[in-house]
């Protein structure tokens, strides 16, 4: 029960310290390693939602690898382009493309701790041509030898504790960025997830918790066991 306690308390920490004003949207990348390598850096520096486009051809693919790998983080799958970018602009992000380019500058003269939307393209061709016109910026990272660029994975590592740097000396993690609705959702799904299927399954409101994460709600006790008699 201690080792759950303890469970329930680092939960509670990773989401005190999510980014809200940071954010990823994909541009059809779709090998299942780096969407998995892609995510897991997102949780690791505080990052829990992200957007993405798939490729049409390989979306149930695509679907399924994100699913699988995106416990720590929502992966929202778009439509389109075009809504990913009315999705950022409405956040007020300023919306970065990786991209090579004349006007390109190193990631590295960002201020990340301004509301961002970093854009990452497919493993062979890149970003779309629609991204780079619709970008307010394309980053570079410096490259000395002879290949000109980087694992997509790779590459978003290196952005992303860039951008963790920042917002650390800025005190960005000191302080809960997430509002106290999505915090206690969160908790209950990570915590309590066979019985968040079953709430999903039946589709009833998720139940309240007490401090130390245990259901604290008579009234939705009352719903459930009439839904198991």
């Amino acid at each position: 029960m201690a080792l759950s306690r303890s469970r329930f308390e680092r939960f509670r920490q990773t989401l005190n310290k999510r980014q809200t004003h940071l954010n990823l949207l994909l541009d059809n990348v779709h090998k299942p390693h780096n969407i998995a390598a892609i995510l897991r850096t997102c949780d690791a520096v505080g990052i829990g939602e992200i957007d993405a486009v798939f490729p049409k051809p390989l979306l149930k693919e695509c679907r399924h690898t994100a699913a699988g790998s995106s416990r720590w983080v929502d992966v929202n799958i778009l439509e389109d382009l075009e809504t990913g970018y009315q999705r950022a602009r409405a956040r007020k992000q300023q919306v970065l493309a990786a991209h090579f380019s004349d006007k390109a500058i190193d990631f590295r003269e960002i201020d990340y701790t301004l509301p961002t939307c970093i854009v990452l393209g497919a493993e062979k061709n890149g970003v779309s041509n629609t991204t780079i016109e619709q970008a307010d910026a394309h980053i570079i990272i410096p490259m000395l030898g002879m290949v000109q660029s980087l694992n997509v994975s790779v590459a978003n590592a290196l952005i992303l504790y860039e951008a963790q740097r920042q917002c650390s000396e800025k005190g960005l993690y000191d302080e809960q960025r997430l509002d106290q609705n999505t915090v206690n959702q969160k908790l209950f799904e990570w915590y309590h997830p066979q019985i968040k299927k079953f709430c999903d399954k039946h589709q009833i409101r998720y139940p309240k918790l007490n401090d130390a994460g245990d259901i604290d709600d008579e009234k939705w006790h009352q719903i459930r066991q009439s839904l198991s008699e």
